[in-house]
């Protein structure tokens, strides 16, 4: 009954995490506007400037936290590119060729 109640409480979507975002916004800016009449000057400036900075930081958060799914059809003009394989079916070589005089000056040094 408790994961039913918690699922209620989870930001699924971006568009739920942008109504949370809005949310704390509102409520940064009373906080503010509360320490500018509380505190007159720069202090009740600074303290409200911290709330309005931290609605930043947390709906960065809340955004890069949110997965975005990606679309089943690709947009655009352009066609996913084919990948070739081999005849035994892999999809790359298994060993790189071998270059004879490829090593450089130094390992052929001999002292």
């Amino acid at each position: 009954m408790l994961k039913k109640i918690g699922r209620l409480f989870t930001i699924k979507t971006r568009f739920e995490a942008w109504l949370v975002i809005y949310a704390i916004a509102l409520g940064a800016v009373e906080r503010g506007r509360l320490y500018v009449e509380t505190y007159p000057g720069w202090g009740g400036w600074l303290l409200a400037a911290a709330c309005t900075a931290v609605v930043f930081v947390a709906g960065g958060k809340l955004l890069d936290s949110v997965t975005v799914r990606a679309p089943a059809l690709a947009a655009g003009p352009y066609r996913a590119p084919v990948q070739r394989r081999d005849l035994n079916g892999r999809s790359r070589p298994t060993r790189l060729p071998s270059r004879r005089g490829s090593e450089s000056r130094i390992s052929r040094r001999r002292d």
